[in-house]
């Protein structure tokens, strides 16, 4: 109804102007085919010509009240606290921290509880991790065994730790060293020279058995990577770092202490009586 009632009013409003107004050139009267509809129509026709309110017939140009170069998202509009500017602006003077006491002067210490029994001191302790605890990747003979038939180990050499990474016997992520096993043990059937981090009592009596020998040699960790990758120190103009002792507790877990860079000849085993009959003559 309110619709019928608009387009009559805007039709009559529109006769009575077009009476009003002065003849044009063109002989047809002024016909509108379709009217447009905005979305905030307005209720008097009488201001119906004014910008931004009632009707517009086509082909001329509608405004409204709202475009979408006005549109605006929700952006914080507040703005950041500066203390210490002034007592007119709320934050001065103290900035916030009042007077004396412990937050005025700085931090507390981390975890601190005012005195009471802090919460990782509540919680009870599980576990356990040794901090000298070390690590060492295993490799068993047989796996060696295979790679000497294959031709990618010369048995007739010294098999060392760096030996093996090369070859492939072991992965690349090495920590502390390697660990010599007993698997396969039965495919050694000739004489091979090892120098190893540790070594299972299988595995040494194995080697032995065929004729070849197992040293526990020590390497601290720059060692160690010297050992692997004297190239990087090489490349970086640096000296070969020299051998370290080992410390009280692995000095009954290691035969002597490692060679660098890498050698290729084993050092022969001399036995007690060996070395008291040599210094004596």
């Amino acid at each position: 109804m309110l619709r019928r009632r608009v387009t009559s009013l805007l039709s009559t409003t529109i006769r009575s102007s077009s009476i009003r107004t002065k003849p044009t050139l063109s002989p047809s009267p002024i016909s509108f085919q379709s009217l447009h509809f905005l979305q905030c129509p307005n209720p008097n026709p009488s201001i119906s010509n004014a910008k931004g309110f009632g009707f517009q017939p086509q082909g001329m140009r509608a405004y409204s009240l709202l475009s979408l170069n006005d549109l605006r998202g929700k952006v914080p509009r507040k703005q950041k606290t500066r203390k210490g500017r002034g007592i007119g602006s709320g934050k001065g003077k103290t900035a916030g921290r009042g007077h004396k006491g412990q937050k005025a002067r700085g931090s507390g210490k981390l975890g601190f509880e005012g005195g009471q029994t802090p919460l990782r001191r509540r919680l009870p302790k599980r576990g356990f991790k040794n901090p000298f605890s070390l690590t060492f990747q295993p490799v068993g003979l047989g796996k060696i065994a295979k790679l000497i038939n294959a031709g990618k180990i010369d048995s007739s050499e010294l098999i060392t730790m760096k030996t093996l990474k090369d070859t492939g016997a072991i992965g690349k992520q090495i920590k502390d060293g390697v660990r010599l096993m007993g698997r396969g043990a039965e495919q050694i059937q000739w004489p091979i020279h090892f120098e190893v981090s540790r070594v299972t009592v299988r595995a040494k009596e194995a080697v032995e058995a065929a004729g070849g020998s197992v040293r526990r040699v020590y390497y601290n960790k720059l060692g160690f990577r010297a050992l692997l990758k004297p190239e990087w120190f090489e490349k970086k103009g640096r000296l070969l770092p020299k051998a370290a002792r080992p410390s009280l507790k692995q000095k009954d877990k290691v035969d002597s202490i490692g060679r660098l860079p890498a050698p290729t000849k084993p050092i022969p085993f001399f036995t007690e009586e060996e070395v008291a009959s040599s210094s004596s003559t």
